[in-house]
């Protein structure tokens, strides 16, 4: 494998999706697969595939296509999925309780080692297996125990200063839940946001999109 000295932001965004997917034909029992055959399972070209790949070197034979196995087990290195690095959740409500429960963080390259919250009737409790810390104790957490990832499911107006508490702290990452703009005040931190209003309110467009054209009065 190649090391990608530029790639693009939509072909990383696709290498999950990649991943997801080989890793469904692995289940299905599948040893190899073209291009051809991959496009047409996922919605994307044959031609979009090949580009994608061909920025960590490609990984495909002529006449034979993809080795399933050896593709996934690529792409998850180049995810770092192999490599797990330490996270910690701040906000333990329910959107943050739903986080840690449902989120297989291992297999996603993480390992859950701390979660936190100020509120009295959730320290102390259990979540994933994570006894709820004070968020008072999450600077000297962060000293012994260095997480280099920070999941942020906070109220808004309590982010921006959480943010830059963190970063004090060395966090380099943000899987971001809050409407906070971490980047516009930090350029320099890796963040991914997570916007579920968003979300569903780009659906709704979509419903409604069809809604008019099926009704054009």
């Amino acid at each position: 494998m190649k090391e990608a000295t530029k790639v693009s932001v939509p072909v990383i965004k696709r290498l999950p999706r990649y991943h997801r997917y080989l890793h469904q034909l692995m289940q299905e029992g599948l040893v190899r697969i073209s291009s051809k055959e991959l496009s047409a399972r996922m919605g994307l070209t044959a031609s979009q595939i090949r580009q994608d790949l061909n920025c960590f070197g490609g990984f495909g034979q002529q006449g034979y296509g993809y080795n399933i196995a050896q593709l996934y087990t690529e792409i998850g290195n180049i995810l770092g999925l192999n490599h797990t690095k330490k996270a910690i959740l701040i906000g333990a409500g329910n959107l943050g309780r739903a986080i840690a429960t449902h989120t297989r963080f291992h297999d996603q390259g993480f390992d859950l080692i701390g979660v936190f919250d100020s509120s009295d009737s959730v320290v102390g409790s259990v979540i994933a297996g994570q006894t709820v810390r004070n968020s008072s104790t999450l600077e000297r957490f962060c000293r012994d125990n260095e997480p280099v990832i920070a999941i942020l499911c906070v109220p808004g107006d309590a982010a921006p200063e959480l943010v830059t508490t963190l970063i004090s702290c060395e966090i380099k990452g943000f899987w971001n839940f809050t409407h906070y703009d971490i980047l516009h005040d930090h350029p320099d931190v890796s963040v991914e946001n997570v916007h579920l209003s968003d979300s569903l309110m780009t659906l709704r467009y979509q419903v409604k999109k069809y809604e008019n054209e099926e009704d054009p009065s």
